[in-house]
């Protein structure tokens, strides 16, 4: 819709939309789509919004389950951010992973809505370990911005911004954003789609920081191993995600301060 005014507003993906790492599963989860979604109700008044993000999703699952019940929503924009899942598998298809995300790009563009989407940070920068990962990291990246082109998509291309990786934007786990991050991401939606009053400001590199050792460096990958990559591959081998019988925290179109409690 044109400058800015919409009605409806529908997120999809996987944890990182369903917003881990911004507060916690006992008091509730905040994330870049429920910060987007304030920001869009500050101009637009009275928009309602769903959520059907849920977290451990592969791109094809999103495709699967929550393409249809968003286009039965009739958003008028949509947010799209999938595939980091897809990354981390020993088995990844760049090319099938932006097959997945194209479709629902068509989709949802054909629909009438304005489809945003977002390119992910090189993760070997957030985490050393993970540096094997960038070509795929990268490669999913150009995909994702040749498909948006080819639809009419807008993409808040974050990884293209150094502080997209510095580490004091995510958790511990180095997977998810912390709420700065979060907020970060939401910043940066908001100046893709140019939302009145938003601006590049999101992009702004921290303040410096004091250099860690190289002990404490190592100690740092050691206890990130241990407390986190251990586990996740753990379930990964048991075949199970952590998104295991979950379901989308805000299915149901509603105004932007109501809780979904069904």
């Amino acid at each position: 819709m044109p400058n800015g005014e919409y009605l409806r507003y529908v997120a999809l993906g996987d944890s990182m939309t369903e917003g881990v790492g911004d507060g916690d599963d006992a008091l509730g989860l905040r994330g870049w789509a429920d910060r987007f979604a304030e920001r869009l109700s500050a101009v637009n008044p009275g928009l309602q919004y769903a959520n059907l993000a849920i977290r451990g999703r592969l791109a094809g699952q999103v495709r699967a389950a929550q393409l249809e019940p968003a286009l039965a929503l009739r958003p008028d924009i949509v947010t799209v951010v999938a595939g980091v899942n897809d990354i981390l598998r020993p088995r990844f298809d760049a090319g099938e992973v932006a097959g997945h995300l194209e479709e629902m790009f068509a989709a949802l563009s054909a629909s009438g809505a304005h489809v945003v989407t977002l390119t992910f940070p090189d993760m070997g920068r957030i985490a050393p370990l993970a540096r094997p990962l960038r070509p795929r990291v990268l490669d999913l990246n150009d995909r994702i911005r040749a498909a948006a082109a080819r639809h009419g998509v807008t993409v808040a291309d974050t990884a293209r911004q150094p502080v997209a990786t510095d580490p004091r934007l995510w958790t511990p786990d180095r997977l998810h954003a912390c709420p700065l991050g979060h907020d970060r991401i939401a910043a940066a939606v908001a100046h893709a789609v140019r939302l009145p009053g938003a601006d590049d400001a999101w992009a702004l590199p921290l303040p410096p920081r004091a250099s860690s050792t190289a002990l404490g460096a190592a100690g740092a990958e050691l206890r990130w191993v241990a407390s986190f990559l251990g586990p996740w591959l753990g379930r990964r081998l048991r075949g199970r995600s952590s998104g295991d019988g979950r379901t989308a925290k805000r299915p149901e179109l509603l105004p932007v301060g109501e809780v979904f409690l069904g």
